[in-house]
């Protein structure tokens, strides 16, 4: 698969003289599918703001569609990487729903029907179809972070990076979120997610990668990072096993068995006692 994404020894040290990444080397294909793991301070959202130029690296390369990123603007680099922010109200500005997801894509030159098509296409695809004209902070929380989803989905880059996608939403928004993960990758667009959610991460993403201490540590198949010989790296990165993983473990069933297959086992119909 050709990297979308690549970073080459990337380490990347803050004025104050944090070092927040170390030596990270990670591919990530056109169309692929990736969700970043790991606990607070671990270098997850330090290390995607390179991935769009908000971040320079100190050492090591990044590459974003086979370019260099160190000598392109981060307009140039808006085209191919969206990225939405953990807390919405770092990109929310404008004084209504449609005026806030036309804006990333008016930048990028979209004009006329073809502008007003994304921001319909956006705004359905979230919910919020209802709220054109609302004022952005009239929105709660929940869907404050689906209108920046919105705003960035707009604009139609190749690349879209979701930080905490699931945070403050209900299990009708993580289902909402869900589906447009699904949307995106139907679309052929690489779908970069960090998140604690491990339920989300496990049911909804084919690879995940684990930092710790601005370093990766896991990189794998849900089924290889959450299997139990693993469990001793995601303790020291202060993630714990899901439960099903943990009923999966102690019943035979694997680190990521079905719902049925959990549900026949905790009957006592399925696996090992």
């Amino acid at each position: 698969m050709t990297p979308q994404i690549e970073t080459a020894g990337l380490g990347f040290v803050y004025p104050d003289g944090t070092r927040a990444l170390e030596g990270v080397d990670l591919r990530i294909g056109s169309g692929e599918l990736v969700a970043i793991i790991g606990q607070n301070g671990s270098g997850k959202s330090t290390l995607v703001r390179h991935f769009n130029g908000l971040l320079r690296a100190t050492e090591g390369t990044v590459s974003v569609g086979g370019m260099p990123v160190a000598r392109r603007h981060v307009a140039e680099l808006a085209r191919t990487v969206g990225v939405v922010f953990q807390n919405p109200d770092r990109q929310i500005f404008a004084g209504s729903v449609r005026r806030e997801v036309e804006f990333g894509a008016g930048n990028l030159g979209y004009r006329g029907a073809d502008l007003a098509r994304r921001v319909t296409d956006a705004l359905a695809l979230v919910g919020l179809g209802d709220a054109v004209r609302h004022n952005p902070y009239d929105l709660g929380f929940s869907r404050r972070k689906l209108l920046a989803m919105a705003s960035v989905l707009a604009m139609g880059t190749s690349a879209v990076v979701l930080d905490e996608p699931t945070t403050g939403q209900d299990a009708r928004g993580v289902d909402r979120v869900r589906a447009i993960v699904r949307s995106l990758v139907d679309e052929g667009r690489t779908v970069i997610a960090i998140s604690h959610d491990m339920r989300f991460v496990v049911e909804a993403f084919p690879r995940l990668v684990v930092m710790r201490a601005g370093r990766i540590v896991l990189d794998g198949t849900p089924e290889e990072v959450f299997a139990e010989q693993e469990w001793p790296v995601l303790a020291s990165t202060f993630l714990e096993p899901t439960l099903a993983a943990r009923v999966g473990a102690q019943r035979g069933l694997g680190s990521t068995p079905t719902e049925d297959a959990l549900i026949a086992a905790l009957r006592g119909r399925g696996g090992s006692a």
